[in-house]
């Protein structure tokens, strides 16, 4: 009984202690991690990166290094540069990083990150030494591409690539932000003078424009009422010549008598009368002759 049950633990304790290996050997590697595997301290080029998926390394035998695949970024704190011009500008960044090499970022650099960031500290203050104090504040964008350039030549022999290089804030000394700030006001205040001229010729202009207008409106309306005019006389002229048509001598020749008789009703004293007046009344006395004849 002895002997038998020292065997049972004897088995037992193997079976846990391979259950332990084989817990131990089973590595679950998620899709975005990598697992670099030196197999007696030495790395094999075609089976020493594992993953994803469930992955068996030998206790002992073999030494894993978990890598992370994923887009890091890395924050580097304000660095005081010199410009070509001999000003001093401070500026901090971003540097937006990944790795591409998992076995390269575990053999050929120790601390990625910190490699990083002591090249980015340098490549920044060499990029800035080449430049003048305004394309420093004016060409951001063109020192991100140039930062991001070298930073990537250099990191690529470490198995990463850098994405992205984002500068934050670049900060000229002081009397320079006071020489910014005046220069930002005038054009400001020239600004606000252009654009005030600009609108005083406008209204000018609108204000001509509209005299313009109205002059031409008014020798317009004046014009038609001039035809208008004219056109009335004229059917007013037509209408009498119509009707002087059908008038004859005896007619003609009463209204002047009705002229005369209201000429006599008038106080005046002197009358002036028309040539044709005279041969008017020729027929009234020829009529006043021919009835008297008759009657005798």
């Amino acid at each position: 009984m002895g002997t038998g049950s020292g065997i049972g633990i004897v088995f037992a304790g193997v079976l846990i202690f391979f259950a332990i290996v084989v817990f131990n050997a089973i590595k679950i590697v998620r899709e975005y991690q990598r697992l670099v595997r030196f197999r007696l301290g030495k790395h094999n080029a075609h089976e020493g990166v594992l993953g994803p998926g469930i992955t068996f390394v030998w206790p002992i035998i073999d030494q894993i290094v978990w890598v992370d695949l994923r887009e890091s970024f890395l924050e580097i704190p304000e660095q005081t540069c010199i410009t070509k011009d001999n000003a001093p500008v401070s500026v901090d960044f971003l540097i937006y990083w990944k790795v591409v090499d998992p076995a390269l970022s575990v053999i050929q650099v120790r601390n990625f990150a910190g490699a990083l960031q002591g090249i980015a500290t340098t490549t920044l203050r060499a990029v800035v030494g080449d430049m003048a104090l305004d394309e420093v504040l004016s060409k951001r964008e063109q020192i991100n591409v140039i930062l991001r350039t070298k930073l990537d030549e250099v990191t690529g022999r470490w198995g990463g690539k850098v994405t992205s290089v984002e500068i934050r804030e670049i900060l000229p000394p002081t009397e320079v932000q006071s020489a910014m700030t005046k220069q930002m006001a005038a054009e400001r205040h020239r600004r606000a003078v252009v654009t005030e001229a600009d609108g005083t010729k406008s209204a000018a202009v609108t204000i001509a424009e509209g005299e313009k207008q109205s002059a031409i409106l008014r020798a317009e309306g004046e014009r038609q009422s001039q035809i208008l005019k004219a056109e009335g006389y004229a059917k007013a002229l037509e209408s009498i010549f119509g009707a002087a048509k059908h008038i004859d001598e005896k007619t003609m020749g009463l209204q002047y008598l009705e002229t005369l008789k209201a000429l006599g009703a008038s106080p005046s004293t002197k009358y002036i009368f028309p040539m044709e007046f005279t041969s008017m009344l020729k027929p009234f006395v020829s009529n006043i002759q021919e009835a008297l004849t008759k009657k005798t």
